[in-house]
């Protein structure tokens, strides 16, 4: 086996660790790694059947958990407005571009998540919110392949339900992953080889969530939270180091 596609395996495996644990954050860890292997396109286009498969189960299980059908709806279609944006972003911006914004994406998610642990949007104020939020978060995971640090941190800072939000992400997630698709086979990104290799890689994210579900009843989530974060100022680190040497 190629050693670089090892990479690949092992950062699908960690992102299903950290969905299997907390419901979400899949490409804040498989995203890096594999840009940092070989390049944001790749990483990004080869994420789509994986990001379709478990938010589609994820959000079936978790279906009678979920918020108002009117915010859910305004979150995924304002995330498929902006993931359009952010894919043209991708086809127009160069490799050494594409990982800095990758890195500073998962620093900012990084420092938010330090600087702010207890912040708390109440439910009236983000209805106000949720569309810029979404397309913002949108732009950032078409053009990037990582929303979390305003996707994630937004639903988490509703302080909602462990089903709301599974259910929430999961609808916005699949309907970027839609608008996706057709974009990156316009953009010659995906290819049938790596359509394939995407459904390739469903394989260790989905065999890996038991992994972390496990895991998050066996420590605590402190120390989870602190494991990941340093992954993945590691992984952020040496990707601006590749881009500025």
């Amino acid at each position: 086996m190629d050693v670089n596609l090892i990479y690949i395996v092992i950062g699908f495996a960690l992102g299903g660790i950290l969905k299997g644990a907390t419901g979400a954050g899949a490409p804040i860890i498989a995203v890096p790694i594999i840009a940092m292997t070989y390049n944001v396109p790749l990483a990004v286009t080869i994420f789509i059947m994986p990001n379709i498969m478990s938010n589609v189960w994820q959000g079936w299980s978790y279906r009678a958990h979920s918020l108002p059908l009117v915010f859910v709806l305004q979150f995924a279609l304002a995330g498929a407005l902006g993931a359009g944006a952010g894919t043209v972003m991708l086809a127009s911006l160069s490799g050494d571009t594409l990982k800095l914004m990758v890195a500073f994406t998962v620093l900012a998610y990084i420092a938010f998540r330090m600087m702010k642990p207890e912040w708390v949007l109440a439910y009236a104020r983000a209805v106000r919110v949720v569309v810029p939020i979404g397309i913002v978060a949108g732009i950032l995971q078409g053009a990037s392949g990582i929303s979390a640090p305003v996707s994630i941190t937004f639903l988490n800072a509703m302080r909602l339900e462990r089903g709301q939000f599974i259910s929430t992400i999961s609808a916005f997630f699949v309907s970027m992953a839609i608008v996706q698709i057709p974009m990156l086979v316009s953009y010659g990104f995906l290819t049938l080889e790596r359509f394939w290799i995407s459904c390739a890689a469903i394989i260790p994210l989905l065999a890996f969530m038991p992994v972390g579900s496990f895991l998050a009843k066996k420590i605590s989530k402190q120390t989870f939270d602190r494991l990941i974060l340093a992954l993945l100022a590691v992984v952020a680190l040496k990707l601006i180091y590749e881009a500025w040497v």
